[in-house]
């Protein structure tokens, strides 16, 4: 591969977004997540939930720190590598992400303090509205986002005009055609991941046999999450594939390999695996089921789909890549979808919290989520290839021409100071979830301190100042409730 300038901000974006993108994913699932388990000790008076709560509020707060650091840095690369298309469709990508800002961060800004901070402060209801608030802040940040996105993969509603994109009907613009499928395919996907975090977590502590109440009941409701969630998602892949076919014909025929149609009556196969090559234009040492393709597809034996070379070679995305991407995600939705079940035959049998071998997939299966949202993004993204807006403007047109060494040098210090800054986040946020959650209880000091109501809370702390775990009191304990 060639590194020239527009490679190398390829590069160079992917990186950046590779990294921000699973910690918006978490940020979603794990403040919905303490959203149920505040609403559940509020409704029972079951300790266990406020423990776990407390738990996931210290990861919570890292890892939404992460998200907005990593996802600065992205924003200012549309000015600085890709000027050219932020002049262009700027019109469009502009008002949507100022929309995110004057929503979601707001309200996520509003309420993140009395979340994190406000345990001791004010009523037991209305911090729980604080984190139903910032709950929904995620998910109307991520509404505004795969907007903009969506509106690159599907562009309506926009005229150009004076060589710059002007929007004439802002609901088309939102609502185009494969927004309601890519929002509901990535917010499964960040309860998906989450779930599996949790569970994985849980699972390695019964493993060490840490198996308090608070471990079980968290690793019980991740493995409930997976086998209710797991087969929607399938669904809704399914229907965002049928989108996929209609809209952007051309990324459906590279992620699955298909180069050419047959004669009528003899249908598309599916290739399970294989190696497409793009200079020989056909799919190498292919596995395939015949007519599998269409069946899924068109939902008949003999239908037809768009094949690589009904498009003109300078308009086919790399096949070889976003043929496994997809298959990458695909194969750990499978066994998602496994692992769901396979607790549930636990819990059937009893054996739930003391089966070693479901705790030991458990664990494997902890990062699976995050690695097929990243494998359905370079899906998404190299599969819109070579366009940035579809059929609209080339990605080539979008890039500013710097220099290939400005880039490089960029992309190098990138690399080296993510890899510290957010490494060290990470290592921190694995250091909090190896000590599992622990008991909370009150510590009344007259003059002040930990546990005390005029102290606040202490969530970004994994331990206190005598190495001991943090001090949390449930909103009313201080009164005897």
């Amino acid at each position: 591969m060639e590194l020239d300038t527009l490679t190398l901000a390829r590069i160079q974006f992917g990186f950046t977004i590779s990294f921000h993108i699973i910690f918006p994913a978490i940020t979603i699932g794990l403040a919905s997540y303490m959203a149920v388990l505040e609403g559940l000790w509020l409704k029972t008076s079951n300790t266990v939930y406020r423990d776990l709560y407390h738990f996931w509020l210290r990861v919570f707060a890292i890892n939404f720190g992460m998200g907005v650091v990593s996802g600065l840095v992205m924003a200012y690369q549309f000015g600085t590598n890709w000027s050219y298309f932020s002049d262009f469709a700027g019109g469009v990508t502009g008002p949507l992400l100022t929309y995110e800002v004057l929503t979601a961060f707001f309200l996520e800004a509003g309420f993140l303090g009395v979340m994190m901070f406000g345990w001791h402060k004010v009523g037991p209801k209305l911090h729980w509205c604080s984190t139903i608030l910032v709950a929904i802040g995620t998910l109307i940040s991520a509404t505004w986002i795969l907007a903009s996105n969506s509106w690159m993969q599907t562009p309506q509603g926009y005229e150009i005009i004076d060589s710059r994109v002007v929007p004439v009907d802002w609901f088309a613009v939102i609502f185009n055609p494969s927004f309601p499928y890519r929002l509901i395919h990535m917010v499964i996907a960040a309860f998906l991941a989450t779930a599996l975090i949790v569970g994985a977590v849980a699972a390695w502590h019964m493993l060490r046999r840490n198996v308090q109440p608070a471990v079980k009941k968290m690793y019980s409701m991740a493995m409930w999450m997976l086998l209710v969630v797991a087969p929607i998602q399938i669904l809704v892949g399914d229907l965002h594939g049928l989108n996929t076919l209609e809209h952007q014909p051309a990324k459906l025929a590279a992620m699955e390999g298909h180069w050419e149609n047959g004669p009528d009556g003899e249908g598309v196969p599916l290739v399970l695996f294989g190696w497409p090559d793009m200079e020989r234009e056909e799919t190498r040492f292919k596995v395939e089921v015949p007519r599998l393709g269409s069946l899924i597809l068109t939902h008949s034996l003999d239908g037809k789909i768009p094949a690589l070379k009904e498009f003109a070679p300078e308009d086919r995305p790399n096949s070889t890549i976003v043929f496994w991407t997809f298959r990458i995600m695909v194969g750990l939705g499978m066994l998602m979808l496994l692992l769901g079940v396979w607790a549930v035959y636990a819990r059937w049998k009893d054996r739930l919290y003391d089966s070693p071998v479901l705790h030991r997939f458990s664990v494997c299966m902890g990062l699976s989520g995050l690695v097929a949202i990243l494998a359905g993004w370079y899906t998404t993204e190299i599969g819109r290839q070579p366009w940035v807006v579809y059929n609209v403007m080339r990605t080539a047109d979008a890039v500013t021409p710097h220099s290939p060494l400005e880039l490089g040098i960029t992309l190098i210090l990138f690399i080296v100071v993510y890899f510290v800054l957010f490494g060290a986040g990470i290592v921190y946020m694995l250091h909090i979830m190896a000590q599992g959650p622990q008991p909370t209880t009150h510590l009344e000091i007259e003059g002040g301190g930990p546990g005390e109501g005029r102290t606040p809370a202490r969530p970004l702390s994994a331990a206190t100042d005598s190495g001991e775990e943090p001090l949390a009191t449930a909103p009313g304990d201080r009164h005897g409730n």
